[in-house]
Parts: C-alpha cells; sequence; structure tokens
C-alpha cells in the first residue's frame, strides 16, 4: 500500500473511531472514574436494545486477565483492573464458583464464619487483595457494555500518557469482535412476536485508536483465540501488524489455560505451565516473559530519548 493509501486507510479508521465515540451513550460515573484514575496515577507516577432485556454476548470468564493481575504486582507492576461484571476477580482462584454461598455457614451463635474447607483460600485472597489496595498496586473499574470499556479504556491511556513507554497495556479481556451501534439498537424491549431478529454489528476493533492516537508510545499487548491451531499463529501474525500490537497471546480454545505463543515482530516463543508443579499456573510463565519484553523496550525507548537529547547539545 503506497502512502496515499496508508493516509486513506487511516482516515477511515480514524472516522470510525470518532463515529462510535460519537454516538456511544456516556458514562454514569464519569467523574468518580476520572477521579480514581487520576489518584492511581499519581499515586504511581454486545446488547441489542438500549434498555437492554436481551444481548449479545461473547464467551469469556475473565480469568486470564485476573490471574494475570495476581502476578504484575508482584513484578513491581501497578494494574487498572478493568473487568466485565460478573467475570473472575483477582485473588480468587481457589475459591469456588459462587464463594459467598459455599465458603460461609451459620455459627450457632447466628454469626456467619469460613467453613473449615475453604479457611486458608478465603484468607489468602482477602489478605492478598487488602494488601494490592493499600499499596496502591490495584485499581478495579468495573464495565458492562463495550460502549462502557472503550471509553474506560479510553480515560485510563489518556491518563497514562505522560509516563510514556513505561505504561503497558495487556488487552485480556474478551471484547466482541462485533457490537450493534447504540444508534441502532431499539429503545424498548424487542418483541418476540415480531419475527426473525436480523442484526447488522460493526466491528468492535475499529473503534479503537489505542496505538494511533491514546496511547502511542506505551507498550501494547492483545490475545487471539482460535478453535483452529492451524490458523492461530497466521492469525496473531495478522492482528500484531493490523493493530500495531508489540506482542500477540495466541492460544487456542480446548489448551488455552495450559500453554499459549508469545507472538511478537521477530520471534514466537512458547509458553505452557508445569503440570508436575501443583497450583502452576500458565499466567505466571506469560507475565515473566512480559517483563522481560517491557523492560527491554524501556530501556531501548530511554536509550533513544538520551541519545536525542544529545544530539542537540
Amino acid at each position: 500500500m503506497d502512502a496515499n493509501g496508508q493516509q486513506k486507510a487511516q482516515e477511515a479508521l480514524d472516522a470510525k473511531i470518532k463515529s462510535f465515540f460519537d454516538s456511544a451513550p456516556p458514562l454514569r460515573n464519569i467523574e468518580d472514574i476520572s477521579k480514581d484514575l487520576r489518584n492511581f496515577v499519581e499515586m504511581n507516577s454486545p446488547q441489542a436494545e438500549q434498555r437492554c432485556v436481551r444481548y449479545i454476548d461473547n464467551f469469556s470468564s475473565g480469568h486470564r486477565g485476573a490471574a494475570s493481575t495476581e502476578y504484575f504486582p508482584k513484578a513491581g507492576y501497578s494494574v487498572v483492573f478493568l473487568y466485565r461484571k460478573g467475570t473472575c476477580q483477582p485473588y480468587c482462584s481457589l475459591l469456588p464458583e459462587d464463594p459467598f454461598l459455599e465458603c460461609f455457614e451459620f455459627t450457632q451463635e447466628s454469626g456467619i464464619q469460613v467453613r473449615q474447607p475453604y479457611s486458608e483460600p478465603v484468607k489468602k485472597a482477602i489478605s492478598e487483595h487488602h494488601a494490592a489496595i493499600a499499596d496502591g498496586r490495584l485499581l478495579k473499574l468495573p464495565f458492562t457494555t463495550i460502549f462502557e470499556y472503550l471509553q474506560m479504556l479510553h480515560m485510563v491511556a489518556i491518563s497514562l500518557r505522560s509516563i510514556g513507554p513505561h505504561a503497558f497495556f495487556y488487552l485480556a479481556a474478551a471484547v466482541s469482535d462485533f457490537y450493534v451501534p447504540w444508534e441502532s439498537m431499539a429503545e424498548h424491549k424487542i418483541q418476540s412476536g415480531s419475527g426473525p431478529l436480523h442484526a447488522t454489528c460493526s466491528g468492535a476493533k475499529d473503534a479503537t485508536g489505542l496505538r494511533s492516537e491514546w496511547a502511542p508510545t506505551a507498550y501494547c499487548i492483545s490475545f487471539k483465540l482460535e478453535t483452529d491451531v492451524k490458523i492461530l499463529l497466521e492469525k496473531a501474525n495478522a492482528a500484531l501488524k493490523k493493530y500495531k500490537m508489540h506482542m500477540v497471546i495466541a492460544n487456542e480454545l480446548l489448551t488455552r489455560k495450559e500453554e499459549v505463543t508469545l507472538v511478537t515482530g521477530n520471534e514466537k516463543i512458547h509458553v505452557r505451565r508445569d503440570p508436575k508443579l501443583v497450583g502452576d499456573e500458565v499466567e505466571k510463565h506469560i507475565v515473566k516473559h512480559i517483563v522481560e519484553k517491557h523492560s527491554a523496550y524501556v530501556d531501548n525507548s530511554d536509550h533513544k530519548v538520551s541519545r536525542a537529547s544529545g544530539s542537540l547539545k
């Protein structure tokens, strides 16, 4: 593609991004989110109806992002954790699916206590979670719709722009590839007697300007999930180039909790958990490699700045 073609493609993408944010409903608690983000940064210097009854959803438990969030603070990072309401939470991997009902029981004095089998996991989850919050290492921001997610991602990116390459984005949220534009949604509940439902969806990733405008110098990582392992690496490579990511983590649906491939511009790193080690998670090994890559990226960026400053003297 020549320079003129690239410019037209970028203009088309910019138009899509502008259209998305112009039409999206505003965040209800934008002031509180802005305040929380501002304080946090300073400390560490798809629906089908508008009034939603039915929605088109994307399969995801949120395990990858939640598990990874536990390891990043241990590596010295502070984490802004954007999570879909109802999905997995950091420090809760050892708890049952419904911890509130399964981990607690009444005492004879009509009080509530932790059931013995879950005593240590609950103690560990609570202590590590509160420690991360108290140390300023974790800020949790919930979302429900793709409109909320992308607006909040935009706010986070703008807030972190000042720290340049020291910021990085780990885009583990399994946001649907498609969404129904807000202006195309029915305002009220769609009636089942009105016949078959036809929905025209737009591409969700076209609405993100993370690499081009919001945080152009941050280190960015996205994920590629496929059910066909034969096309997985090809699709990951394509996503790496199309969205200008620094790394794409390729995972196949059935083996995603056992192994992944880290795809960069010049190498492919196969990462897997050790099945012989009790409690070993693939996210631990993913984070280890990412920290190494991000550190090298920061060092290289700092070196470029120093060299540029030296040439101006």
